[in-house]
């Protein structure tokens, strides 16, 4: 698989897309993006401007919370968002997304109707949005200096003998699943005493944590810099691809089951580009060009059809049933909730 967008920084990358865009459009017409980092071929989007003539204007952000206060700001009409599924939830239940018409959106065929089942914890009647990638949260260790029996659980990242090589993620609902999970909690939770028995957890494993990463991970794993990691499992596949002595593991007591998504906000002016460009990205070639750029499990099963056994049978990549069963997807929480986890992860980088 082609890997090589992971060698770029973020505003480099950002640049890479935005210096593709434009080039070939001569319609007049345009289409505003925002995406996570690192999760489209600019190749693709490139594709689309010339065979569309639309121009497309493509930013990205970092982590759902990021997203959420770019676009809350006001200042851009966003034609679409891609982003995780509590995040799509909030913005639905703020009435900030439009329905959608999948009739117009052909591609939407190929879609996995399992993940679209799937998505109905944010989506119930499935009117606002199309899975475009999905995935769990495991831990990336180093075969060499962690066993498969320690890593398939939690419990190996409170373990003094790893002190100062392991990552975390930099994001507060990822960072706290951990400990959640741990105590045998929902990931879900919005119960104070659960949350601040979390919290303790946490704290007493910062002194061990080498850094607190999201996009970092794969490349300091690669160089050795971590025996341990919590992160995506697409990141972790990726660092698999640059080293023979890393694994993956989704930990026993379970996890989460994550599935980003395309949807219109509110802000959306041009409706029927936007269609456009959502059947583009369900078409099996396009899709196949995001897979192999991305390299986490796609939802598109003309492509999945096409893959090779060997891809097919990467539970790195692609899940399967049982630990999918043992996996929760993160919902929404309300106002208290929400404002409680940032209280929590405030206290925890502050410390």
């Amino acid at each position: 698989m082609n890997k090589k967008f992971f060698a770029l920084g973020a505003s480099m990358f950002t640049a890479v897309l935005l210096a593709g865009c434009g080039s070939s459009a001569k319609s007049g017409e345009s289409l505003t993006i925002l995406n996570y980092g690192k999760y489209f071929d600019p190749e693709a989007l490139k594709l689309f401007e010339e065979e569309t003539g639309i121009e497309v204007e493509y930013e990205e952000y970092e982590s759902p919370e990021e997203m959420y206060t770019k676009y809350k700001a006001g200042s851009i009409d966003y034609d679409l968002l891609c982003t995780s599924d509590y995040m799509i939830q909030k913005l639905i239940e703020e009435e900030e997304v439009l329905p959608m018409n999948h009739d117009n959106i052909p591609g939407y065929q190929n879609i996995d109707q399992s993940i679209i089942d799937a998505s109905a914890s944010f989506d119930p009647e499935h009117t606002y949005t199309i899975p475009f990638f999905y995935g769990t949260v495991g831990i990336i260790y180093n075969t060499t200096e962690v066993g498969a029996s320690e890593a398939d659980s939690w419990d190996v990242l409170w373990d003094s003998k790893y002190d100062g090589k392991i990552i975390m993620e930099n994001s507060v609902r990822d960072c706290f699943l951990v400990p959640l999970k741990r105590l045998g909690y929902s990931l879900n939770t919005t119960d104070e005493g659960e949350l601040n028995e979390a919290l303790s957890m946490l704290l007493e494993q910062k002194p061990m944590i080498y850094a607190y990463f999201v996009d970092e991970t794969g490349d300091e794993m690669a160089a050795g810099n971590a025996s341990l990691a919590v992160a995506y499992s697409g990141e972790a596949a990726y660092a698999q691809s640059l080293s023979d002595e890393l694994a993956y593991s989704v930990p026993k007591e379970g996890s989460n089951l994550w599935i980003d998504s395309w949807f219109m906000p509110k802000t959306c002016k041009n409706q029927e580009n936007a269609e456009k460009f959502l059947d583009f990205l369900c078409r099996e070639d396009i899709a196949r060009m995001n897979f192999d750029y991305v390299y986490y499990a796609t939802p598109n099963t003309a492509v999945y059809d096409a893959l090779d056994e060997e891809t097919k049978q990467d539970k790195t990549i692609f899940p399967d049933q049982e630990t999918v069963d043992n996996c929760e997807v993160f919902v929404n929480l309300d106002e208290t909730g929400t404002n409680l986890y940032n209280q929590l992860w405030k206290e925890l980088k502050s410390n």
